[in-house]
C-alpha cells in the first residue's frame, strides 16, 4: 500500500478558499476559530527582527494644535513651522482642534462598525476585487493575491468620495450618511493641510492644490477583529501609503505604530484627534524633503478595532498627470532623486508588490 504523502501547503489555494467565503476575517472570528489559519502567519524570520516598540515616554509623534491657524499671520507661521518639522522628521503628526466636530468623527466610526457587523448576506452584495466596476468595494486584504508573504488580520471597505462620489443609493445604508458628511469635513481639512504643507516648503499656499493633490479622495474603513493568536500575524503589515496625504481616524483601542529612528513608536489615541501622514507621492514630489514613513498595526486580542483612512490619491482612477520632483525644489546641488511617473503606473507596481515591508519608491529612485 502506498504511503500517504503529507499535504503540501498551497497558499494560493488557501487564500482563494478564504476569499470565496466573502466573509473575511470577521467570518473566521464568528465561526469561533481558536487558531489563526496558516495564510495569516507572518514568516518566522520577520518575527525575530521585530524592532523594539518604544513606549510613549521615550518618543512621541508631534501633536499640533490648529486652533490658532486662522487667527493671525504670526500664529499661522508658528503652525507651519510645526508642520514642517513633523513632515520632514517624522512624516506623521496628530492634529487637534482641526475643525471636524466630535459627533461627525463618532458617527463615521459607528457607521463603519455597523457595516462590518452587518449580516454577511448584506455585506456580500458589496464584495468585489474590481475597483473599476464598483464604487464601493468590500473585501479582505486588497493585496490578497499579491506577492505579500502573509494575509493581514483585517477586513475593509473602500470608496472614492471625490471628485465623483457615487450616488447615495449606491452606498450601504449602515454608513451612507456618515460617509457623505465626513467627506465634506475631510475635504476642507485636506485643503488647509495642503496649504500649510505648501507654505512649509516655502512655496505659495495653493501650490500643492494646483498639482491636483486634493482632487481625489479614497475613503477606507479598516475593521480588525480580535485575534486569538496575535503573535502569529499582523493587523496590517509594515508599509508606506500610496497617496499624497492620509488623514486617519483611529478608535480608542489604538494600535498604530510608526517606524522612527529604527524603532516602532506607538501612536496613542487622543480623543477627537486625527493622525496625518505624508504619502509616497508627497515624498516623491518634494524630492525627499517630506518623508512617507513606514507604519503598521499589530494584531490584538482586544477588538474589534475600527479605523477610517482618507487617502488623497487617485490611485485606481484614470489620471494622465505625470509627477516628479517639483522644479522649485531641485537644483544642481539637489538634483532629482526620482524619475517621473504617473500615479496609475506607481499604483500598479505598489499593488503587485503588496505590503511586503519595503517602499515602492525605491523602485523609481534614480
Amino acid at each position: 500500500m502506498e504511503a500517504k504523502t503529507s499535504v503540501k501547503f498551497d497558499p494560493y489555494i488557501e487564500r482563494k478558499a478564504f476569499d470565496e467565503t466573502q466573509e473575511g476575517v470577521k467570518g473566521l472570528v464568528d465561526a469561533k476559530i481558536t487558531e489563526v489559519p496558516r495564510i495569516f502567519h507572518i514568516p518566522k524570520d520577520s518575527l525575530t527582527n521585530k524592532k523594539p516598540s518604544v513606549s510613549l515616554t521615550d518618543l512621541e509623534i508631534p501633536i499640533i494644535d490648529f486652533a490658532s491657524v486662522h487667527v493671525d499671520t504670526a500664529s499661522r507661521e508658528a503652525v507651519v513651522e510645526k508642520v514642517k518639522h513633523a513632515a520632514e522628521k517624522w512624516g506623521f503628526f496628530q492634529v487637534i482642534n482641526h475643525g471636524i466636530p466630535l459627533n461627525v468623527l463618532e458617527e463615521i466610526q459607528d457607521g463603519g462598525r455597523r457595516f462590518h457587523e452587518e449580516d454577511p448576506e448584506v455585506k456580500k452584495r458589496y464584495f468585489s476585487r474590481d475597483f473599476s466596476a464598483n464604487k464601493f468595494v468590500y473585501n479582505s486584504n486588497f493585496d490578497l493575491y499579491s506577492a505579500s508573504p502573509s494575509v493581514n488580520w483585517r477586513d475593509a471597505f473602500s470608496c472614492y468620495m471625490a471628485p465623483d462620489p457615487p450616488p447615495p443609493e449606491d452606498l450601504p445604508v449602515a454608513c451612507r450618511d456618515a460617509m457623505i458628511e465626513y467627506t465634506k469635513h475631510v475635504m476642507n481639512l485636506g485643503d488647509l493641510l495642503f496649504e500649510l504643507l505648501s507654505e512649509a516648503l516655502g512655496l505659495k499656499s495653493d501650490t500643492l492644490k494646483n498639482m491636483d493633490c486634493l482632487k481625489s479622495l479614497l475613503m477606507l474603513c479598516n475593521y480588525y477583529p480580535p485575534c486569538p493568536q496575535p503573535d502569529l500575524t499582523m493587523g496590517i503589515s509594515q508599509h508606506s501609503d500610496n497617496s499624497f496625504l492620509t488623514i486617519l481616524l483611529q478608535d480608542n483601542i489604538g494600535g498604530l505604530q510608526i517606524l522612527h529612528q529604527d524603532s516602532w513608536v506607538d501612536v496613542s489615541p487622543i480623543p477627537g484627534a486625527l493622525v496625518i501622514n505624508m504619502g509616497d507621492f508627497l515624498q516623491l514630489i518634494t524630492n525627499d524633503k517630506f518623508v512617507s514613513a513606514n507604519h503598521r498595526v499589530p494584531a490584538n486580542r482586544e477588538g474589534p478595532r475600527v479605523s477610517i483612512a482618507s487617502f488623497f490619491s487617485s490611485s485606481s482612477l484614470p489620471n494622465a498627470t505625470v509627477y516628479g520632483p517639483m522644479k522649485e525644489l531641485v537644483s544642481e546641488e539637489n538634483p532629482p532623486k526620482y524619475r517621473d511617473i504617473t500615479i496609475k503606473e506607481y499604483t500598479e507596481g505598489y499593488f503587485v508588490k503588496g505590503l511586503d515591508g519595503t517602499s515602492h519608491l525605491s523602485n523609481i529612485r534614480i
